[in-house]
């Protein structure tokens, strides 16, 4: 039977998933791989059965369980222990300070969890988000072509894109966190293809981890067909310096309790939420 993957979004920070399907398929397993769609939700396409595993975060479950939806999604691996945007200025700033985003225009991603992800590094570096000209432009794609024709001094991205200048990196910038995971239903877990897809996950992420760049990149090419492997390496090779996919596939207790502490400052969550309710 298929494995039928999702991803929230199309990156190459989610290189480790990338390069599991990868080998999977070289294994000779069907998988399909597709990407969230603006109207969709994670928990229902698990529940309803219109997918296998979804590339999500373990944030992604608490509002819905404040809502009191059940049954939802159970995180079983990690992707990345650091948040993987970067803010690109129009020239190089080799010592960037982050009160300098005062009084400046600021393009950034309102995704729930990159936003708050954000303030809290903006706070955490002695920052006032207050002083800040914030703009949503919407999707990625329109926040690259707003900077692109002239809009804000920042913009707020996951590499790789061509038309800036990296600043600073927000997950450098802040403590480590449980950023992204995987995610299904607790009755796939007990099936011959999740474990299959565990194995190769835990082989893909190590490799993907201290492989060269640029064998990972042409690995993945397929993936970013319209983005040159001269400028995926360097994307991927920034992520594993900062430490992104290092540590066990598993999602640790205290960058779970992380996360809780990120959003709980940002008032996005009513309660702490259990790891045990979320992570298994």
């Amino acid at each position: 039977m298929p494995i039928r993957i999702m991803a929230s979004r199309h990156s190459a920070f989610y290189s480790p998933l990338l390069c599991c399907i990868r080998f999977l398929r070289d294994e000779g397993r069907e998988v399909t791989y597709s990407v969230l769609g603006a109207d969709q939700r994670t928990y229902a396409l698990i529940r309803d059965g219109a997918v296998d595993i979804v590339q999500s975060a373990v944030s992604s479950n608490w509002k819905p369980r404040e809502r009191g939806v059940e049954p939802l999604p159970v995180h079983f691996a990690q992707i990345n222990q650091r948040d993987g945007f970067f803010l690109f200025g129009r020239q190089p700033e080799s010592a960037f300070d982050w009160t300098k985003l005062e009084g400046q225009t600021l393009l950034a991603d309102h995704g729930l969890q990159p936003l708050v992800m954000l303030r809290y590094a903006v706070g955490h570096n002695g920052a006032d988000w207050k002083k800040i000209k914030v703009i949503d432009a919407g999707t990625p794609e329109k926040m690259e072509a707003a900077f692109s024709a002239g809009t804000a001094d920042y913009v707020h991205l996951q590499g790789p894109f061509v038309g800036g200048e990296i600043v600073v990196s927000v997950g450098a910038s802040m403590p480590a966190v449980a950023f992204s995971s995987l995610c299904c239903d607790r009755k796939f877990q007990k099936t011959e293809p999740y474990r299959a897809f565990l194995k190769a996950y835990e082989r893909a992420r190590e490799w993907v981890r201290t492989s060269p760049a640029e064998e990972v990149a042409a690995a993945e090419a397929s993936f970013f067909p319209l983005i040159s492997p001269a400028v995926l390496a360097p994307a991927i090779r920034s992520y594993q310096a900062l430490g992104c996919w290092d540590g066990g596939i598993e999602i640790p207790r205290d960058l779970y309790e992380q996360a809780l502490n990120v959003f709980q400052s940002a008032g996005e969550i009513t309660w702490r939420h259990r790891y045990e309710e979320v992570v298994a």
